[in-house]
């Protein structure tokens, strides 16, 4: 299976400039775990995780002063939607993360997370497991 089976593609697009709570309201409206923060003034794209949001309220810091561009990871790996479940699942193992920024051409076109892949290969193990 390829990532772009697995993938949402309801990607959330932020400013730099969103405050922890804005950025925190517009996921939970959409129940997604991570937003593409793009910042036209670098060209680059980052992403923000709700660990990264509740890292900071947890320190301490207050979601309507902190920007998103302060809790951004810039050190991106993306992903291909023609990339294999298992190819994702290693970067992210890799990396230590758990969203990655699925690109086709100059843009995001979907993030998978650790729970798409699992949702995708759940029914395949049981059934493996039930034949066996």
């Amino acid at each position: 299976m390829l990532v772009r089976d697995a993938m949402s593609t309801v990607v959330l697009t932020i400013g730099p400039t969103h405050t922890l709570r804005q950025a925190a309201r517009l996921m939970s409206a959409r129940r997604i775990g991570a937003a593409v923060v793009h910042d036209p003034g670098t060209c680059g794209l980052g992403i923000i995780t709700e660990r990264d949001i509740l890292d900071a309220v947890g320190s301490g810091l207050d979601p309507d002063r902190e920007t998103a561009s302060a809790h951004t990871t810039t050190d991106v790996v993306f992903a291909a939607p023609a990339w294999t479940l298992e190819e994702a699942a290693e970067a992210m193992t890799h990396g230590g993360f758990r969203h990655l920024i699925v690109l086709d051409g100059d843009g995001p076109v979907g993030i998978v997370s650790v729970r798409d892949i699992i949702r995708c290969w759940a029914p395949a193990r049981r059934t493996v497991a039930a034949s066996g």
